[in-house]
């Protein structure tokens, strides 16, 4: 136990390393993030992640490998979903390219601390109450089939019940204030759009941390495994964002390969009492269904809309 213990103190020291470089050198100044610089990063979250993956292998052997590369790969595909939110959210409220970078590394620090307490609570439920799993399978298979049916939906922040309560309570001003979360005005500190902005991130998460830790569950009960996949997956989503925000729309068949993945392991779950689908042909499976979806994207795009 004492081992685990520096174990997840270090991880965790590693982590924080990582955000204070990341924000403290390389993004000291806010600027926009062009797509070579974030492919860059994003090759280098990815190499972060398998170097690690590379270590579990040889301290935890090849099954919890698989289970981490498992788990890295589904929330890596799921989050591509929450990058047409940001995207559209960053649109509507008019964000310049310059802050969007700064309020993704700090809904990325909320969505670590709030990843945690549902990983935990959910290794916690499922040890004591190993029944709760089918719930989770089923929740998962009607969640892959609303994404499969749903139509895209415009974004409504007043309508944030998050967004209303937060200005019930606290004046919010019309400016942007140069990047700011918080100015004062006639001595009054007053929250700026961005923070909204912020708000509706963290919120954007939550909801769909409850789609993707459900589906991480249904790939392995370790705890220190579900959780530095899920790390290292929202490490990487700012980068994914920047390199893949004016690409995302060509790969209009995603949604169908996530949506059959969210099904797949809403299965797995679901039949996990008779009968274990080894994690070989999960990863597999995964893998194909990604393959496939971005495959048919290239191979038939999308027509564009006539007016």
């Amino acid at each position: 136990m004492i081992i685990d213990g520096y174990v997840w103190a270090g991880f965790i020291a590693f982590v924080i390393l990582l955000l204070a470089i990341d924000l403290g050198v390389f993004h000291r100044k806010s600027h926009e993030v062009k797509i070579k610089e974030a492919l860059i990063w994003s090759a280098l979250w990815i190499s972060l992640a398998l170097i690690f993956n590379y270590g579990i292998y040889v301290f935890m052997g090849k099954e919890k490998a698989l289970e981490f590369l498992a788990g890295y790969l589904i929330e890596k595909s799921l989050s591509v979903d929450n990058l047409f939110v940001f995207i559209m959210l960053f649109s509507y409220f008019n964000v310049n390219p310059i802050y969007q970078h700064k309020v993704l590394f700090w809904g990325i620090l909320g969505a670590l601390v709030m990843r945690a307490a549902f990983i935990f609570a959910g290794v916690a439920l499922i040890t004591k109450f190993h029944w709760i799993i089918y719930i989770f399978g089923a929740f998962l298979i009607l969640t892959g089939i609303k994404m499969l049916i749903q139509k895209e939906g415009e974004i409504a922040p007043d309508k944030n019940p998050l967004v209303r309560l937060f200005k019930k309570f606290f004046p919010v001003t019309d400016q942007m204030h140069e990047g700011k979360f918080f100015v004062k005005l006639n001595s009054k500190t007053v929250a700026t759009p961005l923070f909204v902005v912020l708000l509706i991130v963290e919120f954007t998460d939550l909801i769909f941390a409850v789609d993707s830790i459900p589906a991480i569950l249904a790939i392995s009960n370790d705890t220190f495994i579900i959780f530095t996949s899920n790390v290292f997956a929202i490490l990487g989503l700012r980068a994914l964002y920047f390199a893949l925000a004016g690409i995302t729309k060509y790969f209009h068949y995603l949604k169908y390969g996530l949506s059959a993945i969210l099904v797949f392991v809403g299965v797995k779950m679901v039949i996990a009492g008779f009968y274990k689908i080894p994690i070989l042909y999960s990863l597999l499976t995964i893998l194909g269904i990604l393959f496939v979806s971005i495959m048919l994207s290239i191979v038939f795009p999308q027509k564009e809309k006539t007016i």
